[in-house]
């Protein structure tokens, strides 16, 4: 017997030393993800000790620098493949619904999480509790107004020049001319050097749509970006192995970048605990809402974006983290190809939770700073403009802040004290990128949710299709895998 127990033990050891070791292989990468954030942190506390120089920062930033470089590399094709993909995958209707359902979760999502940032901000009011003496006075800021930032908006949305959209986006600007002895500010159409994703985006639907009924006339086209996409999801699963060296280096770098942060944290304190405590209570509401609407366990959906979640963390760019994002909703989550390249790309633009709360709060708070009194229209017209200036908002880093002058202009609040800011921004806009992609795989999950009855019908007509084309196919008399085979070729 006693052998017999012994045997039934090890059998037992054996089999949980076996099913760890698949779990550890299954999740290797991730793992490394988790220790590069740790070492990051841990190597750029203790590297401050020794005071390196400014030439040290940069060589030990440069492996997180070229990791930037390459994700940012990727967006152009991946945005543009894996939105025409999801869209030729659908007809018309199924991808308006889709679409609809989407912008109705984004606007949603985003206007509850301007109501946290506003209650929030209003109960803890962090803007009394730090004196306007200690930070000191703001820097002049740009003097674009709402109405000069909406139609750069608009302008982005339809671009006149397609290629210059992939480097460029439209910007108004005011230059100083002087005119009969007397200097006058003048507004200026020009352009600054990044992506233009939203004329990317306004372009791939339309084209995406017309494709998916031009039927198989347009099949050489979606077999083009079919592989183009492919191509880059492998590209992507390479750049994953290198991501923890970089993510490593990114995050020891910024620490050690950080000028007098002890002295820094204390002043604004109550402001960083006001910002990350709503971000965390949003983050929270956003796992209701996917339990209540899909009955699933959204913790477990949470482990599956973990990766991507450090990697915006580490990268602060919801759009550098777009190659991460999809691998783990499609990998990780399971969530239809169809689904993820379509409102990923648009969500990673449009909807940005994390940035929505951030700007209200910061607005408020510069607003309690200078000692203004928050009426109910005041409290009104930054929750909207905070929802608008977020979808505005470019997904790369620190982007929050620009459009952050639109809220403060329409409040009627002094925009050079937005430069009192930046000393923590680097850190809130890692908090606040990581909650914008989550917020968007949520989305997804709950798209796909109430999408199912268009995905299946779309199923069943691509193998309608398919099996009509393999029919109608000459010497009908050859058996049907000669016909599969010959149809393929």
């Amino acid at each position: 017997m006693d052998g017999q127990t012994k045997s039934t033990d090890n059998v037992e050891v054996y089999s949980r030393s076996g099913r760890f070791k698949v779990w550890f292989m299954a999740n290797i990468l991730l793992i490394m993800t988790v220790i590069s954030v740790v070492l990051g942190i841990l190597f750029g506390l203790l590297l401050r000790l020794a005071e390196p120089s400014a030439t040290t920062i940069v060589v030990l930033g440069f492996p997180g620098e070229i990791l930037m470089r390459i994700l940012k590399m990727l967006i152009l094709p991946l945005i543009i493949s894996s939105l025409i993909t999801g869209l030729t995958g659908l007809d018309a209707k199924s991808s308006g619904k889709l679409g609809l359902r989407a912008m109705l979760y984004y606007f949603s999502t985003t206007f509850i999480a301007v109501c946290i940032g506003m209650f929030l901000v209003m109960t803890i009011q962090p803007g009394k509790h730090a004196s306007k003496e200690t930070l000191g006075d703001g820097d002049q800021q740009s003097k674009l107004s709402t109405l000069d930032t909406f139609l750069d908006l608009i302008r982005n949305v339809f671009p006149n020049n397609l290629v210059q959209t992939c480097f460029e986006q439209t910007q108004t600007y005011y230059e100083e001319v002087e005119k009969n002895g007397t200097i006058t500010s003048v507004r200026k159409l020009g352009y600054k050097g990044s992506m233009n994703v939203l004329g990317l985006i306004t372009f791939c639907i339309v084209f995406g749509i017309l494709l998916s009924r031009m039927g198989r006339q347009g099949q050489v086209m979606i077999d083009f970006f079919s592989v183009l996409t492919e191509l880059t999801m492998q590209m992507v699963d390479l750049v994953m192995w290198y991501s923890p060296i970089g993510i490593m280096s990114l995050i020891c770098a910024k620490i050690l970048a950080m000028d007098d942060p002890d002295r820094i944290f204390a002043q604004l304190a109550m402001y960083m605990v006001t910002v990350i405590l709503g971000l965390i209570i949003h983050l929270g509401v956003l796992m209701l809402i996917y339990f209540a609407l899909t009955r699933q366990n959204p913790i477990i959906f949470f482990q599956g974006m973990l990766q991507a979640w450090l990697t915006a963390i580490a990268t602060s760019s919801s759009s550098a983290t777009l190659p991460v994002t999809f691998k783990c909703l499609e990998e990780n989550n399971g969530i239809d190809k169809r689904v993820s390249r379509f409102v990923l790309p648009i969500g990673a633009t449009v909807n940005m939770d994390g940035t929505a709360l951030y700007e209200a709060v910061a607005s408020v708070f510069i607003g309690q700073l200078n000692g203004f009194t928050m009426t109910f229209g005041t409290v009104l017209t930054v929750s909207l403009t905070a929802t608008l200036a977020s979808i505005g908002a470019a997904s790369v880093p620190s982007a929050g802040l620009i459009t952050m002058l639109m809220v403060l202009t329409a409040a009627g609040f002094p925009v050079e004290d937005v430069s009192l800011l930046l000393t923590v921004d680097w850190f809130l806009d890692r908090c606040r990128t990581s909650i914008n992609v989550l917020g968007d795989s949520y989305g997804a999950a709950i798209v796909q949710k109430f999408s199912q009855k268009e995905l299946d019908a779309a199923t069943e007509r691509e193998l309608e299709e398919g099996s009509h084309q393999i029919s109608n196919y000459p010497n009908s008399g050859t058996p049907l895998g000669e016909k599969q085979e010959e149809a393929h070729f």
